[in-house]
């Protein structure tokens, strides 16, 4: 695993590289903003992209045999955060009749090459803005909350069924499916909050928050903390403190941290664990592959921490 501080904006310098890259790949490539954009692919199939590979495997569900999606993101050993595209993904976000990315500042390079690559036949999905959050939500991990990604395949069915009316019903059945499906998950989350309410746990950063609280899990780590290791700012020494406090003094059942991304502060912290006998359990950030769908990782994540509140097992990677 790669020891890095993530940042949580791209640099200037890098968003003008990337503006220039995407641009100038696609005049190489004899296209105009809109003489490339929104064209369907060989097969007829509607090219869609998510920012994130958790959205492109929503839109894949939904979309089923009448989209081709892809992912900008989704290797579990990059940051997504620090994330600098390429031109490549510049021309692969202009052929894209459908794009879906966070929001929150999270991907802002989407946004970068939509500008430098604009369309008007281009339907972009910002999770962020579909469910009406303003831009000072602490915790960009929208896809943890069992709320969200309901709305989004709803969202992705009414896009598509735009495109393509004469798709229409299969896309919304195809949306409907995928929400029934999440009940595996969605009754997994009750029974944790059921059994074990309030159950105590330390974070390394909120990349989880939103399944914890539905899950009625008791957060004992600082949210300073939470956001100074997310936004790679070092932690006050009285944070620091009160972090190392939860496991010295066994004040958690376990120790949930983002194994996608770790430095020396995170690493420390998961060695206190171990050395205390706090299990441990890692999450990710962009979807393990292969093997997941959206619905299996939620529910593998939920199933982790059980078995470490329950066995005491710790479980670092899906």
């Amino acid at each position: 695993m790669p020891n890095r501080r993530r940042r949580r904006a791209t640099r200037p310098s890098a968003i003008l590289a990337l503006a220039a890259l995407a641009g100038a790949a696609l005049l190489a490539a004899g296209c105009t903003s809109s003489s490339a954009a929104g064209q369907p692919g060989a097969d007829g199939k509607i090219i869609a992209v998510g920012a994130e590979n958790e959205y492109a495997d929503v839109i894949a569900q939904v979309g089923g045999k009448y989209v081709q999606a892809s992912a900008i993101m989704s290797n579990p050993n990059t940051d997504p955060h620090t994330f600098e595209a390429s031109a490549s993904t510049g021309r692969l976000v202009n052929a894209a009749r459908l794009v879906v990315q966070n929001g929150l500042g999270y991907d802002t390079f989407m946004d970068t090459i939509e500008k430098a690559v604009p369309d008007s036949g281009r339907r972009v999905i910002v999770v962020q803005k579909l469910l009406g959050l303003p831009d000072s939500t602490p915790n960009p991990h929208l896809w943890y909350d069992p709320a969200t990604m309901p709305k989004v395949a709803d969202a992705i069915a009414a896009n598509l069924a735009a495109i393509q009316p004469s798709h229409a019903a299969y896309f919304k059945a195809n949306a409907k499916t995928f929400t029934n499906s999440l009940s595996a998950w969605i009754n997994a989350i009750g029974t944790f909050k059921q059994h074990y309410p309030g159950t105590p746990v330390a974070t390394t950063e909120p990349v989880a928050d939103y399944l914890l609280q539905a899950l009625g899990a008791d957060n004992k780590t600082p949210w300073a903390f939470q956001a100074d290791v997310m936004n790679g700012t070092d932690p006050s020494a009285q944070d620091v403190a009160i972090e190392r406090s939860l496991f010295t003094e066994h004040k958690v059942k376990a120790f949930v941290y983002n194994q996608q991304v770790t430095d020396s502060l995170t690493e420390s912290f998961i060695s206190l664990a171990r050395e205390n006998h706090i299990p441990v359990v890692g999450v990710y950030e962009t979807m393990p592959e292969p093997g997941y769908h959206y619905q299996s990782w939620m529910l593998a994540e939920v199933r982790a921490l059980q078995k470490a509140v329950t066995s005491g097992v710790s479980s670092e990677h899906q």
